[in-house]
């Protein structure tokens, strides 16, 4: 009998858990400022519109995506270098922006989020007058 103990490393506590054992990336974001607002262009491959949930709670918007794994039927896979797994990434937002008119769209796995300014936070132009 061995008495050798095998440990596994632990999970870093930044990283999601997931109940399904996927791994989980943290998509590459983009981020588009305008004077109406912010707009986010997240890369989720493999993700459906139906996939994708975004909240916003406490001023934190959280994306999350799921991606539905691909079998290969009748073959056996040599050399893999395309990891498929879940997505996750979360942005602290500030007081500035409308969260009753958030929008987003998922189109050929790019999500595109808009962020619009709350009218009192949006950039005004003031008149300057000769004196």
């Amino acid at each position: 009998m061995s008495t050798e103990v095998t440990t596994t490393g632990k999970t870093p506590t930044s990283a999601p858990e997931t109940t399904r054992g996927a791994r989980v990336y943290r998509p590459f974001t983009d981020i588009v400022e305008t004077p109406e607002g912010v707009n986010l262009i997240v890369e989720m491959p493999g993700v459906s519109a139906e996939d994708v949930d975004v909240t916003l709670e406490n001023r934190v918007l959280t994306i999350r995506g799921t991606v539905k794994p691909t079998a290969l039927e009748n073959f056996e896979l040599a050399h893999s270098e395309y990891g498929e797994g879940d997505f996750e990434r979360a942005f602290t937002m500030s007081e500035d922006f409308d969260a009753g008119k958030i929008r987003a769209e998922v189109h050929n796995g790019v999500l595109n989020i808009a962020l619009p300014r709350a009218a009192a936070a949006k950039p005004r132009k003031i008149a300057v007058k000769a004196a």
